[in-house]
């Protein structure tokens, strides 16, 4: 009967995974609140492993659709590329999205959080609007993205603003903070700035050119479409459908307004999720399977991961305090059904890596094959993350970006 009792709670649990892990063996490879607010880690102030801290001030007028592609297509490679570092570092993204004056918005954020599925579902709301008359609120957006996020207090965590951008900064306006005495404060805090040109205007050339020099950064410019490397892989809806599983695996214990905020950032990530590429969700696979992305893709007071790690002794746990298919259940068959939960997020885990590496190698072949990536805004960005990180004390040897 306990047996039964455990198969049934798991298989509503974690229906996705029960349903696509045999199928997998044997297989022949070929914006209301802030997100960031609803159940984000800790900071990582006593985190033992390195933090790199990074938002993107991006750019959403009418001329930007091409970049807001790319970056919605690329943000989980983008994570996956500084996630590369030995040691490995605990990555958290902050996102400024900015526009002009008179239009819809100057500026929309999300604060520097661990749980970039928050991240991610602001960037998939976002469409190109607005602008118009050329310059845009570049100093507003440089303000906030330095002064008014939780950028971390460690004092060797690489710490960096990447500034995304067609048109230059509207100098003309008052009671608005230049940019000068921006990126000086953002010297005094450690936080480097680097500028990513969208197209070839020359006044932005020369702007972002200065910006990044005061902001003890680089520059480097892309093309209007976003140039980031965009190949669709045999292995992505494979990818996709274990990332379901994997999501599908966690269990959240706490006070009903604890589990309910799980439960909303569930839905608000599986919103985005349903809007992406399946390119897109092997890139989030491959990050959530990786030490590095835990943060993500557990959250806080994630039932498994906590039991498992010895963090939390089950028996401690009140029944009102357990996800609801686990209360009725008798203490030893709790243990059974996370004893099982664990070892299925394990089995996925290792095919999600055996599906990534082979993707990746397949993406190596294909980049080469077409003549290098040197002028992507993924190699680009990769080479000022390994060049600045250093000072963190974070090594990304010789590897290429994450595709």
């Amino acid at each position: 009967m306990k047996t039964k009792l455990v198969a049934i709670a798991l298989f509503g649990l974690t229906a996705a995974a029960v349903a696509y892990y045999p199928a997998l063996e044997g297989r022949n490879p070929g914006m209301g609140s802030d997100p960031a607010a609803q159940l984000a880690p800790a900071d990582p102030a006593s985190n033992q492993r390195p933090v790199v801290d990074v938002v993107f001030a991006l750019d959403t007028t009418g001329s930007m659709g091409g970049l807001i592609q790319a970056a919605k297509e690329k943000i989980w490679s983008i994570a996956s590329t500084m996630a590369a570092a030995q040691p490995t570092p605990q990555i958290r993204m902050g996102l400024v999205a900015y526009r002009d004056r008179g239009d819809d918005y100057v500026t929309r954020t999300v604060d520097l959080t661990a749980d970039l599925d928050s991240v991610y579902a602001t960037l998939m709301q976002l469409e190109a609007g607005g602008g118009g008359d050329g310059p845009e609120s570049v100093n507003e957006a440089l303000d906030v993205a330095v002064n008014r996020m939780s950028w971390t207090q460690e004092p060797k965590a690489y710490k960096v603003v990447f500034l995304v951008g067609d048109a230059p900064p509207h100098m003309d306006y008052q009671n608005d903070v230049k940019y000068p005495l921006t990126l000086a404060k953002a010297k005094a805090k450690g936080v480097r700035v680097n500028t990513i040109q969208c197209g070839a205007l020359p006044d932005t050339a020369r702007e972002w050119r200065q910006i990044a020099q005061l902001g003890d950064g680089r520059t480097f410019q892309v093309d209007q479409a976003g140039g980031a490397l965009a190949i669709a892989t045999p292995y992505d809806t494979q990818l996709a459908t274990l990332a379901e599983a994997l999501d599908a695996s966690r269990l959240y214990y706490g006070s009903e307004a604890e589990r309910k905020a799980a439960a909303d950032r569930s839905a608000q990530a599986g919103r985005a999720k349903a809007a992406a590429s399946p390119a897109a969700l092997a890139r989030r696979a491959t990050f959530n399977a990786s030490e590095a992305g835990k943060d993500n893709l557990l959250g806080k007071q994630e039932l498994v991961d906590a039991v498992t790690s010895g963090r939390l002794d089950l028996k401690t746990l009140a029944p009102e305090a357990l996800p609801a298919p686990l209360q009725a259940m008798s203490a030893e068959e709790r243990e059974e059904a996370v004893k099982q939960t664990a070892a299925k997020r394990d089995a996925i885990k290792a095919q999600i890596q055996t599906l990534a590496d082979e993707r990746a190698r397949y993406l190596k072949d294909k980049v080469e094959g077409e003549g290098g990536a040197a002028a992507s805004l993924d190699h680009q960005l990769y080479e000022a993350v390994r060049e600045q990180a250093g000072a963190a004390g974070l090594s990304y040897g010789a590897k290429a970006p994450a595709y």
